[in-house]
């Protein structure tokens, strides 16, 4: 077995059991403190902290990891020295964002959620006060990211997100009588900090060298900062999309914040695993293939067919058993049944994301790849004005579900015009190939609905717990659409069937 592939089955496993930790956080964060005006605060102040690492994933390293592999290759200890200059420039530069963010923060918060409660507004203001005094740390943690893939080394940073995960969690379990909400904050930063060092330990163990200076040459300095500029704005751009929506939905209901993140949190679990396996192996390679055209057009198509073939079926499935999911994972202490109810709505609007997001992971990397960041940021500039227009629109007859909606239509309009971009300079067959891949998925996808449809509709299973509907639901429609892939596109039929062989499946 490859040594890539052995990586994608470590970091898929790892991206697996991140997410259920996640969960287990989320069930506790219910079980605790419910879908609350705590619970708001919380999560409006999580919300600087996505800012910062959607900034380092989405900014520094769609640009730092296509420029230090292909300048390591020509001058490798100028390359390593001028990685190390940016890693500690860019720490001493959230040093000034921390003292600055520290003081403004009693001020900025309320200016960005505007109509929240007293006592979310609190909350808020708090816990982002004590997010900014390590943010240094929350940006370092991202960056050694990107130091680490280009050495070909994934697994470190999955361990990294799943501690400090884990550890909100289990300061939440330990500590939420004596410090209430914010032992969420605490144990992230504890978790934080623990996955710095792993990774720390993993870089220097794979050879790097630390360097006590700031300095870049020129050449890749003045480069680095031209891509890094538009690839920065383009990260702030869906952050600037984010909070827009959460402002609208602080002013909506109580608890409008939560129900919309727990909702996107089970959507968000193919997102994820596709994030950090994936899309970072073929960002990889793609990197690494940017100069043979017909080997990096493979590499998208590959990207978009493991995607396609297994992202649109769990959308369907997660439509279909979402309640019961919901159920399962939060409907305990003090989240109610209605509250259940409440984000299976959101999580129906929310649905279109699971396959546009994760395709949209391959589009977007493959024009990083390609240095192609002033053009991702002119796509992704229009999004701020239809996220807008559609929250305007939606959220007076839908209330807090129209801002998921508004999510999935901006996010189909930037997925088909990113689409378009890369694939306008591929050859026609690659065209033909993506349209007839769509069409072909959808079919078995089909076959594994309508039963499980029928099933709910027609029996009691209905009356069974959620754990139970769940166990019976699931592998039911696993297995409806392997055969339907089989018989109807045999070709990624054998590409799933080579990934669960841990074979190359290129």
């Amino acid at each position: 077995m490859s040594g890539m592939k052995k990586t994608a089955i470590w970091i898929t496993l790892l991206a697996l059991v991140l997410k259920l930790s996640g969960f287990l956080r989320e069930s506790i964060i219910a079980r605790e403190f419910g879908a609350s005006e705590y619970t708001d605060g919380y999560l409006l102040a999580f919300s600087f902290i996505t800012l910062v690492v959607a900034m380092i994933s989405g900014g520094f390293n769609n640009v730092f990891l296509p420029m230090y592999l292909q300048k390591r290759k020509e001058s490798p200890d100028e390359t390593e020295r001028n990685a190390n200059g940016i890693l500690n420039g860019t720490f001493l530069v959230f040093i000034g964002v921390t003292l600055a963010g520290y003081f403004l923060v009693p001020s900025i918060v309320p200016l960005i959620y505007g109509n929240m409660t007293e006592t979310t507004e609190e909350v808020a203001v708090d816990i982002t006060q004590f997010f900014f005094l390590f943010m240094s740390l929350i940006a370092v943690n991202g960056i050694l990211e990107s130091y680490l893939q280009g050495r070909r080394v994934f697994v470190p940073t999955q361990v990294s997100k799943l501690l400090a995960t884990l550890m909100g969690a289990v300061f939440a379990l330990l500590f939420s009588e004596q410090w209430g909400i914010y032992s969420l904050a605490y144990g992230f930063i504890f978790g934080t900090f623990l996955g710095t060092l792993i990774q720390f330990f993993f870089l220097f163990k794979n050879g790097y060298k630390w360097q006590p200076n700031v300095k870049v040459g020129k050449a890749f300095g003045s480069a680095f900062l031209v891509l890094l500029a538009p690839a920065l704005l383009n990260s702030v751009v869906g952050q600037i999309n984010m909070f827009v929506n959460k402002s609208f939905a602080s002013g909506t209901e109580s608890a409008a914040v939560t129900y919309l993140n727990n909702a996107s949190l089970l959507v968000s679990i193919p997102q994820a695993i596709y994030a950090t396996t994936v899309a970072a192996i073929i960002f990889t390679l793609l990197s690494e293939q940017v100069d043979n055209h017909k080997k990096f057009q493979r590499t998208v198509f590959m990207g978009m067919q493991i995607t396609l073939v297994t992202l649109l079926p769990i959308a369907v499935g997660l439509l279909l058993v979402g309640k019961e999911a919901i159920s399962f994972v939060f409907e305990r202490g003090r989240f109610t049944a209605e509250d259940t109810n409440n984000t299976y709505i959101a999580l129906v609007y929310y649905i279109p994301l699971i396959v546009t997001q994760g395709l949209q992971y391959i589009v977007s990397k493959s024009m990083y790849a390609r240095g192609k960041t002033a053009i991702v940021l002119r796509i992704s500039i229009t999004t701020i004005v239809l996220n807008l227009v559609f929250n305007w629109i939606f959220v007076g007859p839908f209330g807090y579900p129209g801002l998921a909606l508004t999510s999935s239509l901006v996010s189909v309009y930037y997925l088909g015009v990113s689409t378009f971009v890369v694939y306008k300079d591929f050859d026609q067959e690659e065209r033909l190939k993506l349209a007839k891949l769509f069409a072909r998925v959808i079919l078995p996808t089909v076959i594994m609905a309508v039963p499980i449809y029928l099933i709910k509709q027609f029996t009691t299973i209905s009356e069974l717990y959620s754990l139970i509907q769940l166990a019976i639901l699931v592998p039911l429609g696993a297995v409806l659409y392997t055969a339907g892939i089989y018989f109807f596109y045999r070709e990624g039929f054998r590409q799933l069937l080579g990934i669960l062989r841990k074979k190359n499946p290129a």
